[in-house]
């Protein structure tokens, strides 16, 4: 593979985040600096984790990052539930976001498969 943009789990989470934008434009102005910025941060930092994890030596390095990514998607359901919970979003709004986030985790967990694999194969 020759770049993080390759990897499924990172198109997925570009577009997660790309989603994740789109929705906050609906939160009120008082959540900029508090949910709004939290949410727009753990989205983000869904691919920023695979990118920085993608250009790291070592299959262990990689690996971690992908790990950080992961809890970066179950962070962002948790800011998820915050706006359901605060009348920010409904419910088909939340489910929507949610299996978004639950498809990145399951790729990223794919992909910590493949190089805790290539790690014993090496």
């Amino acid at each position: 593979m020759r770049s993080f943009t390759d990897l499924e789990a990172w198109k997925k989470s570009r577009a997660l985040r790309n989603n994740i934008y789109t929705l906050v434009k609906s939160f009120p102005n008082e959540e900029k600096y508090r949910l709004t910025d939290q949410i727009v941060r753990s989205s983000r930092s869904i691919g920023n984790n695979i990118a920085e994890g993608h250009g790291r030596f070592h299959y262990a390095d990689e690996a971690k990052f992908m790990l950080n990514a992961r809890g970066s998607a179950a962070e962002t359901i948790d800011h998820l539930i915050i706006a359901l919970d605060l009348g920010f979003i409904d419910k088909i709004t939340f489910d929507k976001f949610d299996a978004e986030c639950n498809e990145c985790m399951r790729l990223i967990n794919g992909y910590i498969n493949y190089l805790r694999t290539q790690k014993t194969n090496h």
